[in-house]
């Protein structure tokens, strides 16, 4: 099994002496080829995570290393591979963002000559407006081009699709998956639940500052509450269908019946051998309702 592409051990983080813990005790691996989500509600602890990542703040305790470089020792070496997009993109207001990517470039150049202009036009940036005058999406745009431009092998982004239209987040998605068919690792801040069932492979909850949870989205997804579309010839056998364990009815109408199940599905098909169905779909599962419960308080 290859090793780690960002290994974090016991990352804590107080502000002061006597406050409570930003971030206490976390450990975690991404390995190579992977999307990590980094999920939790505001002030978990996620920005503080990744703020200690860049070395843009020192822990209180604890380590972790990307690429076996440890974050504080070697964060100048580190920054030579890796992506960064921040929450809130800060650029230079005044300069184009044609001269802010060149900038970017004289200090590091990317490894393809051409590719910063393969990606804007992928991303259909305006290089040619003052960063200022841009919109969110577009400023988030240029954001991306600078955080890919170097086709690094890992890739630290905050909430990267934020401001941008469906196209640009599918162009977005195809990019993410070609950085990690390369090896590339992703580890990525999001509040968008839907995008990250679309993009991440394995997920880490944090509430309060520590690690509560981490899932494969596979096993979220074979866990979770699949939901069906039924049509009936005759009558609908509502009650028989709510007093199955773990299902819930949805939606009623004409003939018609959508219903959530968590758990085995033996009991509703046998109420429907008992009735006369005329169809029956199954909705794509939608991990969102299971990615809230990690979400609250008195998680099960």
């Amino acid at each position: 099994m290859s090793e780690a592409a960002i290994s974090i051990r016991g990352l804590s983080k107080r502000y002061g002496a006597g406050r409570p813990f930003a971030l206490k005790d976390l450990s975690l691996d991404v390995m190579p080829g992977e999307v990590y989500g980094f999920l939790g509600p505001n002030g978990a602890g996620k920005s503080t995570t990744i703020r200690l990542l860049m070395n843009f703040i020192q822990p209180t305790s604890g380590s972790a290393h990307i690429f076996g470089k440890d974050i504080v020792k070697d964060s100048v070496s580190i920054r030579q591979s890796i992506g960064y997009l921040s929450g809130e993109v800060a650029l230079y207001p005044k300069l184009t963002g044609r001269e802010f990517l060149d900038y970017m470039a004289d200090l590091h150049p990317p490894r393809r000559t051409g590719y910063v202009k393969e990606l804007s036009k992928r991303f259909s940036a305006n290089l040619d407006m003052k960063i200022r005058d841009l919109s969110k999406g577009n400023r988030q745009k240029i954001g991306l081009l600078q955080a890919f431009m170097y086709k690094p092998k890992a890739l630290i982004l905050d909430e990267p699709t934020s401001g941008l239209d469906p196209l640009m987040q599918e162009e977005f998605f195809i990019l993410l998956k070609e950085t990690t068919k390369a090896g590339g690792c992703v580890f990525v801040s999001s509040h968008n639940l839907a995008e990250v069932q679309r993009m991440c492979d394995r997920v880490g909850f944090i509430r309060e500052g520590e690690l509560i949870s981490q899932q494969n989205i596979a096993e979220v997804a074979a866990v979770a509450a699949r939901t069906f579309d039924i049509t009936f010839i005759n009558d609908v056998p509502k009650k028989e269908l709510a007093a199955i364990p773990g299902a819930k009815v949805l939606k009623t109408g004409h003939m018609k019946l959508t219903i959530s199940l968590r758990g085995d599905l033996a009991p509703l098909f046998k109420v429907l051998a008992g009735a006369q169905v005329a169809g029956i779909s199954q909705q794509e599962i939608n991990l969102e309702e299971e990615f809230l419960r990690f979400y609250k308080k008195g998680m099960p």
